[in-house]
């Protein structure tokens, strides 16, 4: 053994179901060396000899040649004596403390089994499961850790002697490649179809479904992380149909395109007009639901989108959604199976009973979906496209935090847009998006979540941080776990989500712009500006509150905003209502009319009094119809802002009102001065409340910043005064990133002084 050297080298990072293992063996047959590699209590543990340059040069190359999927962290080298081994081995992963995981999220189909799906020669030849080490589905099959077949949604079927020879083959890319399947072996497709004999088999499943499709029909296909409702998306009466039964008369379909030219957006291209930013995010490895601008001269029906002037799009990440999409030619809808707010459908059985009265027919897989995973969806905001929802390819998101966290934390997130987050150590794992909990399957899946992460990172919490409004379902859950509560105001959650992300240090100055979230004072809060840092906010600045008769109703109604608005400056409404006289008592004495000072609420009252929504059949509705008509670059009307007894600059959107009730003017001028007047605004109270506190860092965060139009003027007023403007980059800025908020809130309460 003379002249051999040995290492022991331990990696963390995202280094387990992401073939890392098999890169480390056939890194070590390279510079012919020996030893073992294994995973090891959430981390990758190698052993390697053999000679001095060799094991240098492997070393560096642990991190220089990577797998693209992997994230590894900087390793730790420790040298050893020699054991004389004679081969390099994977060796039966060590079931251990799994507090150094990281789960990977799902991964769409690599290039290289997209084109070996593509040959007529490969015995994977239109194989709707392919996958290699370097992508396929890893979060939704995962039933715990340490990240090995038996371990997953795949522990059922056996391998075949081909597939087996490739797993076995460390020069093989499938070497380990746990979901590892072919049509001998793997999962397979069926069609059915009530009142008709299901069809089994991936090529009879595949033309049926097609066939299916092109006859108008609504069928329902099981995907990676969930069911997709798909149905011709170019003609009215499958889109329409799809709105009539899943009682979703206005809210935006997702659109699936087929991959075209030799960068996949050839067809895409003739459907919207996209920058450069959004065509990268559109063919990234997350193949993410991608918001842009539709061209009005498309094959898309007006159905997909209406009213808007965007259209959700995305290419094939799956190989079945890949054989769906191509097969078809033109492009379809792939909207979520679920009812309205839930969590999209996983289960075969399940699907049929809750969704059959929607879909016509039914592609379904054998393979089990262990936790579902709804598509994530960005949007071009200020130059960056941005998280709207965590989903499928994204989460788990994991972030390091800014200190150590004395106990492990759970956070459970918002009523809407839920997700949670499991803090431990220094570090936070945020859950993909679950949906609305305002019903049983959706509190189910909530705690199925919960109970999954506590088991695959091995961490049971100490502590619930909630938020601080009574009446949350996730609030009430969390008091009856037993454990100690951490009630975290809602808005300083959005603020230390934004303050978090980026590591800000420091005071600054964050507007908190939303919907509604229960404030400090007990009223619903919403255009607020908070000064501080995390675990120390304090309000600085507000808009003007209105009552909101009917409470709850008002965002499902906006006509009771716009109402409450001018019944508050004692003006008509000439368009408004009539016989809302008993209201309107009823707002006077503020019998459920709760006082509120949200932005998505004047929001609603603009939208209202323009004209354009009288009622909202889905969140932001009415907000995203005024956006839509609106255009950057008008004059903004001056707002009063004067500061009340608590020092708190509030803002007076008063003068607004007769303006947005001129008939003599555009709605899109309307639109436009509203926006261009919310952005001024807001750039004068941070110059007011930052000169008496010497503030330089502003922040947007909230609902409300998912709005291009408003967030894009407001950033460059904020700029024009010599202010860093922060907005999200990774999480988004609505109430899918409270959860991480709350981590970062109550983190921060818990340091010691």
């Amino acid at each position: 053994m003379s002249g051999v050297l040995a290492f022991h080298i331990a990696i963390t990072g995202r280094v387990q179901g992401v073939g890392f293992r098999p890169f480390v063996s056939r890194l070590a047959h390279e510079f012919a060396l020996a030893g073992w590699v294994r995973n090891h209590s959430g981390q990758v543990e190698i052993w390697v000899e053999g000679a001095g340059e060799a094991l240098t040069a492997f070393t560096s190359a642990l991190l220089d040649r990577a797998p693209p999927l992997a994230q590894p962290e900087y390793p730790t080298v420790s040298p050893v004596t020699p054991c004389g081994y004679g081969t390099f081995t994977i060796e039966r992963s060590d079931t251990g403390n799994n507090t150094n995981t990281h789960i990977p999220p799902d991964y769409f189909v690599c290039d290289d089994c997209l084109a070996e799906m593509q040959n007529p020669a490969e015995r994977r030849y239109r194989y709707p499961f392919i996958n290699c080490t370097q992508c396929g589905p890893r979060y939704t099959l995962i039933d715990h850790l340490p990240y090995d077949r038996p371990n997953t949604a795949m522990a059922s079927f056996g391998l075949c002697p081909a597939c087996q020879a490739e797993y076995s083959n460390p020069l093989d890319r499938r070497y380990h490649a746990q979901p590892l399947a072919c049509s001998c072996c793997g999962p397979s497709l069926s069609f059915c179809r009530p009142g008709y004999s299901d069809l089994l088999g991936n090529e009879t499943a595949l033309t049926a479904c097609l066939a299916g499709l092109s006859k108008g029909l609504i069928v329902a296909v099981k995907g990676v992380g969930g069911y997709h409702l798909l149905c011709d998306a170019t003609h009215p009466d499958p889109v329409l149909r799809l709105r009539e039964r899943k009682r979703r008369p206005d809210k935006p379909f997702a659109v699936l395109v087929p991959w075209r030219g030799e960068d996949g957006l050839a067809l895409v291209n003739q459907l919207a007009d996209l920058c450069a930013t959004e065509k990268h995010q559109l063919c990234s490895p997350l193949r993410p639901i991608v918001l842009v601008k539709k061209r009005h001269n498309s094959i898309l029906t007006d159905a997909i989108a209406p009213g808007l002037d965007e259209v959700g799009l995305m290419l094939p990440y799956s190989p079945l959604h890949h054989l769906l999409a191509n097969g078809y030619g033109i492009p379809l809808v792939a909207t979520s199976a679920n009812l309205s707010g839930e969590p999209v459908l996983t289960d075969n059985d399940e699907v049929g009973t809750r969704l059959g009265h929607v879909a016509d027919a039914f592609l379904h897989h054998n393979r089990p979906i262990r936790r579902p995973a709804d598509d994530s969806v960005f949007r071009r905001i200020a130059g960056k496209t941005r998280p709207v929802r965590m989903g499928r390819g994204l989460a788990p998101i994991e972030r390091k935090l800014p200190f150590q966290l004395q106990q492990p934390l759970l956070a459970v997130g918002a009523d809407l847009k839920n997700t949670v987050a499991l803090g431990f150590r220094d570090r936070v794992v945020v859950s993909p998006h679950i949906g609305d909990l305002g019903s049983l399957r959706s509190l189910q899946v909530f705690e199925q979540l919960i109970a999954d992460f506590q088991r695959l990172y091995d961490v049971i919490p100490q502590a619930i941080v909630c938020d601080a409004h009574p009446g949350y379902h996730s609030s009430h859950w969390a008091k009856r776990q037993g454990l100690p509560i951490m009630p975290v105001f809602h808005h300083h959650a959005h603020a230390s989500a934004l303050a978090g992300e980026h590591a800000l240090a420091g005071q600054l100055l964050v507007f908190t712009w939303d919907g509604t979230g229960y404030g400090e004072d007990g009223t619903i809060w919403g255009g607020e500006a908070l000064l501080g840092s995390p675990g120390g906010w304090h309000r600085a600045g507000s808009l003007r509150p209105f009552y909101l008769p009917g409470g709850d109703k008002a965002s499902r109604e906006p006509w009771r905003c716009a109402l409450s608005v001018c019944w508050e400056l004692g003006i008509d409404w000439p368009e408004g209502p009539e016989d809302v006289g008993l209201l309107q008592q009823v707002w006077e004495r503020r019998i459920n009319s709760p006082a509120t000072s949200s932005v998505g609420r004047l929001f609603d009252a603009a939208a209202t009094l323009i004209g354009i929504a009288h009622n909202a059949s889905y969140e932001g509705h009415a907000a995203m119809r005024l956006e839509a008509i609106g255009v950057s670059g008008a004059e903004a009307i001056a707002l009063p802002v004067a500061q009340n007894a608590a020092g708190v600059f509030v803002s007076d959107w008063g003068p607004l009102l007769p303006f947005l009730m001129d008939t003599r003017v555009s709605p899109s001028e309307r639109s436009s001065v509203f926006h261009a007047s919310l952005a001024t605004t807001l750039a004068n109270q941070a110059k007011l409340i930052c000169k008496t506190h010497g503030i330089s860092q502003v922040g947007l965060t909230g609902g409300v910043f998912q709005n291009r139009l408003l967030t894009e003027q407001a950033q460059s007023a904020l700029e024009k005064l010599g202010f860093d403007v922060y907005l999200h980059d990774a999480i988004p800025s609505g109430d899918g990133g409270l959860s991480f908020g709350q981590i970062i809130e109550a983190g921060y309460k818990m340091r010691p002084d």
